[in-house]
């Protein structure tokens, strides 16, 4: 199978219009692993913003209940992409999401934010580590798809342009990245998540391989110790030679869902989109975008 094949037909499409199918084929089919990764980076990334870190410290979503809280997310920002933002699906998982942080007093930067790494978390991670980057096309679908998204939780002002994500991010991390507590608890229970994703001999060179994959003003936000040049020289020349494998292999004609992946261990019988995520205080928030009431299952 050419190893053109997505790139093509990504690029045969519309941005403008066709941006769900665009990132869904991006997700599913070309980059699984590189999203999955890459967006995990993105959500660690934000825990070195105080404001952010301190307050799912406080709830404790991600320090008592680390594996349920992973697989949640994972879940819930899956199903609009493979669905459609219209779809039942789509609906539900966008209605929990703002449920959940409607319960929270959580700034409109701070989502501004947060989106900003959807996008350019993956961009950069692709350019890096990725065998192939994104193309204009590509590009232009992801900015559009989370643009979307955004528009669904009731996000304001968020950027139109790729360079207008990547600027937010650079510029909010250079004024908000620091050390916290909480922070950097949340940060230690989801780095420990990770690595119980490998048998056991191998999760301190996960952890090590983690750390060298991390840029200084994150490490030095969460207090992590510089894993040193060593690490980092070959932790990254082991992603760069993975890239060079996998431009000599054929295009993958099979999706990957989230709920397939063997580190997503939650729900073994299946779940109901519905009951993902934490529940809102009662009489706190809610979903500022209006949905007519659905109830969807899910098989994993």
């Amino acid at each position: 199978m050419a190893k053109t094949l997505w790139r093509d037909r990504n690029d045969a499409l519309d941005p403008e219009t066709d941006y769900v199918e665009i990132y869904q084929n991006l997700a599913l089919y070309e980059f699984s692993w590189d999203f999955t990764q890459s967006l995990s980076f993105a959500l660690f990334r934000t825990y070195a913003v105080p404001s952010i870190g301190r307050l799912l410290d406080e709830t404790g979503a991600f320090t008592r209940q680390v594996q349920q809280r992973y697989d949640d997310t994972a879940l819930l920002l899956e199903a609009p992409f493979v669905h459609g933002f219209d779809s039942a699906e789509g609906k539900t998982a966008l209605r929990r999401i703002n449920e959940m942080h409607k319960a929270y007093d959580i700034s409109n930067d701070d989502f501004r934010y947060v989106l900003s790494t959807f996008v350019v978390v993956p961009k950069r991670w692709l350019d890096d580590y990725g065998w192939r980057p994104l193309s204009d096309t590509e590009l232009r679908a992801t900015v559009n798809y989370y643009r979307a998204l955004g528009r669904h939780m009731g996000i304001k002002d968020v950027p139109e342009t790729y360079d207008g994500f990547m600027h937010l991010l650079d510029d909010y991390e250079r004024a908000h990245f620091d050390f916290d507590a909480g922070g950097r608890r949340v940060a230690d229970s989801t780095l420990a998540l990770m690595t119980t994703f490998y048998p056991r001999p191998l999760r301190k060179p996960v952890e090590v391989f983690s750390r060298a994959l991390m840029d200084q003003p994150l490490l030095d936000a969460f207090g992590y110790v510089e894993p040193g040049p060593l690490a980092r020289k070959v932790s990254r020349a082991a992603m760069r030679a993975r890239a060079r494998v996998l431009r000599h292999t054929p295009s993958n004609r099979r999706p990957v869902y989230t709920a397939d992946l063997p580190r997503i261990k939650s729900y073994p019988g299946g779940y109901d989109l519905a009951d993902l995520g934490t529940r809102p205080v009662p009489g706190v928030g809610g979903c500022p975008v209006r949905h007519a009431p659905e109830a969807v299952t899910a098989q994993a």
